[in-house]
């Protein structure tokens, strides 16, 4: 029997593209982004009593990564691109459904006229315009586990990078955006295989395009631009 699944909100987030989102949730809780929920789920009872939840569990689509087929390997970026895992034994996007499993922090409720009730959330890694199928709450008495092990992610290389940014570039960014798009910027949003000290990237945040390389363990900022 073929399952249906249906898109039950939306994310609203300052990636317009999934280039420097980070690689899991939780990563940067300086980020701020909205769940808005689709007309034929914007009924407030559906909430009701989730503010009593600290964080919740997001199940999403990683709808910039479907494909038609799938492989049972994958190439984490963690291990350098170079490295296959089984599909099941990562967080890969590139999956048979495609989907994706995120804890965030729940920061607010908000009833608004054009929208209905929204959810506020902090450290999402999810683009902006995610199609989210199912939120959960999370539960700590079942949900944590403090002695779980992590497989190859115990061990793998640490992607902190010291970012300079020159402060007449970082003043163009809105100050409540600048603490987010620096923690973006030192969990290296590069591609793994990519380590050119000489190539310039962008990176589309929060309405601009951020421009920097990377030499060693030194990120630098080189231009800021305003996307219009």
């Amino acid at each position: 029997m073929k399952a249906e699944i249906q898109t039950i909100a939306r994310m609203r987030s300052d990636f317009p593209t999934k280039f420097g989102i980070p690689r899991q949730s939780g990563l940067v809780e300086e980020l701020r982004s909205t769940i808005l929920f689709e007309p034929d789920y914007r009924n407030p009872d559906a909430l009701r009593g989730i503010e009593g939840y600290s964080h919740l569990w997001l199940i999403w689509q990683f709808s910039a990564a479907v494909r038609q087929d799938w492989s049972p390997t994958v190439r984490p970026p963690r291990l350098g691109g170079n490295t296959r895992m089984g599909v099941f034994a990562t967080r890969s996007p590139f999956r048979p459904n495609s989907l994706g499993l995120s804890c965030v922090r729940l920061l607010g409720v908000e009833d608004t006229k054009e929208f209905g009730t929204v959810l506020h959330v902090g450290g999402a890694d999810l683009m902006d315009g995610t199609p989210i199928f199912d939120i959960k709450p999370y539960m700590p008495y079942s949900d944590s586990h403090p002695d779980a092990l992590g497989g190859f992610t115990d061990h793998a290389e640490d992607f902190l990078l010291d970012v300079e940014f020159p402060p007449y570039l970082l003043a163009q960014i809105p100050p409540q955006k600048q603490q987010a798009l620096l923690g973006i910027l030192r969990h290296d949003p590069r591609p793994s295989y990519q380590r050119d000290p000489q190539r310039i990237y962008g990176l589309p945040f929060a309405g601009f395009d951020i421009r920097f390389r990377v030499t060693d363990q030194t990120l630098t900022i080189v231009e800021v631009a305003k996307i219009f």
